[in-house]
């Protein structure tokens, strides 16, 4: 939630190491957006690099870093609860691809302004365990936000994020597209491919989205 407490705050953003994932862009869509291609020729494989991010589902925000989007608007069809979301998710498990068995991270953020967040990943790099945790937040701190990634730092194979959410300090004064800029800037010029900022008014259900993407369609 943004320092003055009236707006709702999503930042997403996607990071490449390798040619395929770094070939992507985010686009528009009716219900959020999606990863496309930038330059379709190169595309290798795109069952781990192309889907839907972001959805939207009766005002709720659905946000991952995979197709388990679609799992939980599945789910939401039969079950749009706070507790649908685990539940959707209690199926899923983490990328399937070794050494690194990325991590499948997921949010949920409410109406009213409150959020869960998720992730399922090897136990340790072992893949014949997942684990899934999840954290509710019931509801929004004006100024303060969450962050989750799929992983700590780098390394071969990168670790993957462990403890709870990390807590980061928003401000959004100077308003939504310079705070997604400043965060832009400060990806690692190398790997980062696209982002995406979102705030929702509280009071009216406005919404404005930034999009940036290193490769211009």
């Amino acid at each position: 939630m943004s320092e003055d407490g009236a707006r709702s705050v999503i930042v997403y953003f996607i990071m490449g190491r390798s040619e395929n994932s770094r070939n992507r862009v985010f686009v528009k869509t009716g219900d959020g957006f999606r990863t496309e291609a930038f330059d379709p020729a190169k595309m290798t494989d795109p069952s781990l690099v192309i889907y839907h991010p972001l959805r939207i589902f009766n005002d709720a925000v659905i946000v991952t870093n995979g197709d388990q989007t679609d799992t939980i608007l599945n789910h939401f069809n039969d079950d749009n609860s706070r507790d649908g979301f685990p539940a959707a998710l209690r199926p899923r498990e983490f990328n399937p691809a070794p050494p690194i068995y990325t991590p499948r991270i997921s949010g949920l953020v409410l109406p009213g302004g409150g959020y869960i967040m998720s992730i399922l990943k090897s136990a340790g790099g072992d893949p014949s365990c997942c684990c899934r945790y999840f954290f509710d937040y019931s509801s929004a701190m004006p100024g303060v936000g969450h962050f989750i990634s799929t992983y700590m730092s780098d390394g071969d194979p990168p670790p993957s994020f462990e403890g709870e959410p990390l807590p980061v300090g928003l401000s959004i004064s100077g308003g939504l597209e310079a705070f997604a800029q400043e965060l832009w800037d400060a990806l690692d010029a190398g790997n980062k491919v696209s982002l995406y900022a979102r705030e929702t008014l509280i009071a009216t259900g406005e919404v404005t989205e930034v999009i940036i993407n290193k490769n211009s369609l």
